[in-house]
């Protein structure tokens, strides 16, 4: 046990953290979870809130939700809700401490004031399309701008009447002052407040300004004494004006920044624009549709928050990008509901199966085990009669070689009850098969120790006087695999045949108290889950979350 504890060696985050705690930078951890509200929550974010919350927790700090509502263009109450649901969900607590950026705005505003009063903040006039023109490129120096000397007495006096709706969209913004030759872009005199008369979710018709992303959340993670900032690396090269903020500001307790890289999984779509396009054309049927890889689609499929939490576990803290395989999403899911989950009996393409040598009418009720793997689930009580359905491509009438299944003149079992062999069968007029006759043999009852002959096949089944009917919907990745995700016009490779509905299933009379979020495991056919959305008790509909089987190994750990 000590030499497992050994091989555990920490991230380059916590490693970070040890070092600030160490030297006094801070004297207890507070890590934060910062989304806008412009969308919901893919499953790459589920890797930040859990990496924020786990390092909270480990180091016995505190987790704030915080919303950077900077931009109400975008930004709906409906898309709030979402994510505290989701947050909530995976199991990351952040108590009382839920925060709102534009519940600092007057602080905000402050701040700009006091930056203009040190001279480190100008009032300009160029319009967008200018200010990208001066800002220069890469390889070549900016050029300053022609209001950047204005007194400080001016900008206090135009900044006032920005705040007052004295202009119009566009016509003025606040810029930081800082390097217009410096090699990082960010650097080159930033807008940090725009007029913007635009109704907010929070706040309203308050304000006709609105501070820009990079200048508020510094402050943010200041006022709320957030002291480790850990985002992804597209922030990297912002990092320098988060310092230059807060250090301008003089907070005592200046939050530190720290990049990890995003989590990219293959072949998905978590681009809120993507998915709001597929959303607003009727392709899905929502934000939680389950072929989405949003936290509210996942759930709603019937992932478990456990699954996701082992899945970025797996992932890993890393400063390189790299994509994750979606079937590891799969592995993990699986491997949470295997033991957890009860094993029914459901049949998706039903035939009739009639016993013919079985009394009419009677019903026994025979012992069936929970959980092959897990004991500790107990037993159920399933309903056996003379007429049952059993999968269609359980019955074949000329089988091939090596099919051990159910065909003229040969024995199966029945799980759980007893051998029946197959006498004949009746057909429609497109031949179809709509009967299977048999006759059973009631010594070789499941549990009675019949040990006179074998068979090599075993097929489930439901009783059709006590089995219930449900929609199942069978669902595969939104995305058509072999051609990628996009085509070359930026459109998304869709798969036709993404969602599968079968209506008229035969399931266990046991499901039919099933509630919303409830998961099984359908015998041969994998793991399900009670539609959130569209299920009734009188109308039961089942998600697959996924299938039973994969080629996805996880790779084995390295040696210590």
């Amino acid at each position: 046990m000590e030499k497992e504890r050994e091989c555990v060696s920490k991230n380059f985050i916590e490693q970070i953290i040890d070092k600030d705690l160490a030297e006094g930078h801070c004297k207890a951890v507070c890590t934060r979870f910062p989304p806008e509200p412009n969308g919901y929550l893919h499953i790459g974010h589920a890797k930040s809130i859990l990496l924020n919350y786990g390092l909270a927790k480990e180091y016995g700090g505190k987790f704030n939700l915080r919303f950077d509502d900077t931009n109400p263009t975008k930004e709906k109450t409906e898309f709030v809700d979402s994510i505290i649901a989701d947050v909530k969900w995976l199991g990351a607590d952040f108590e009382d401490r839920l925060f709102f950026a534009s519940n600092y705005f007057d602080q905000m505003y402050e701040a700009a004031v006091k930056l203009i009063k040190k001279g480190k903040a100008f009032v300009c006039d160029l319009s967008a399309e200018e200010i990208r023109e001066y800002r220069g490129t890469l390889t070549e120096p900016g050029k300053e701008s022609p209001y950047r000397n204005r007194s400080i007495e001016e900008n206090l006096k135009l900044f006032e009447n920005m705040k007052n709706g004295m202009y119009e969209d566009g016509a003025k913004v606040l810029r930081a002052k800082i390097d217009m030759s410096s090699p990082n872009i960010n650097m080159r005199d930033p807008v940090i407040y725009r007029v913007a008369r635009m109704s907010h979710h929070n706040t309203g018709d308050k304000w006709c300004i609105y501070p820009m992303y990079d200048f508020a959340h510094p402050i943010e993670d200041a006022i709320e004494g957030v002291t480790h900032s850990i985002c992804t690396l597209e922030f990297e090269d912002h990092r320098p004006l988060y310092d230059w903020v807060v250090r301008e500001l003089e907070y005592e307790m200046p939050p530190k920044q720290i990049e990890f890289a995003k989590m990219y999984l293959t072949n998905v779509v978590t681009g809120k624009r993507y998915i709001k396009r597929l959303v607003e054309q009727g392709i899905v049927d929502g934000w939680d549709d389950p072929r989405l890889v949003t936290i509210a689609a996942l759930r709603r499929r019937g992932f478990t928050p456990e699954s996701i939490q082992k899945f970025v576990e797996l992932c890993g803290v890393s400063k390189s990008n790299s994509s994750v395989d979606y079937a590891m999403l799969e592995y993990c899911i699986r491997e949470d509901l295997k033991l957890k989950r009860p094993r029914m009996m459901a049949v998706m393409d039903p035939v009739k199966l009639i016993i013919d040598n079985y009394p009419e009418g009677q019903i026994e009720y025979l012992d069936v085990e929970m959980n092959l793997e897990n004991p500790e689930l107990g037993m159920r009580k399933v309903p056996f009669g003379r007429e049952l359905y059993i999968d269609r491509e359980d019955f074949m009438e000329n089988p091939p070689k090596k099919y051990f299944r159910l065909f003229p003149g040969n024995e199966v079992r029945l799980m759980g009850a007893y051998f029946v062999k197959c006498v004949s069968f009746e057909k429609d007029a497109e031949g179809n098969v709509t009967e299977i006759h048999c006759t059973y043999d009631p010594e070789t009852k499941c549990g009675s120790g019949f040990t006179g002959r074998k068979v090599k096949g075993t097929i489930h089944w439901v009783a059709a006087a006590t089995a219930i009917q449900a929609e199942v919907r069978l669902y595969e990745n939104i995305i058509d695999e072999e051609k990628g995700v996009y085509n070359e016009d930026g459109s998304l490779n869709l798969n036709p045949n993404s969602l599968v509905v079968k209506k008229g299933c035969y399931l266990e009379p046991a499901l039919a108290d099933a509630k919303a979020y409830d998961s099984f495991q359908f015998v041969r056919q994998g793991f399900f889950c009670v539609d959130a959305k569209d299920s009734r008790p009188d109308a039961l509909v089942f998600n697959r979350i996924v299938s039973l089987k994969s080629s996805f190994k996880l790779p084995k750990p390295e040696s210590c």
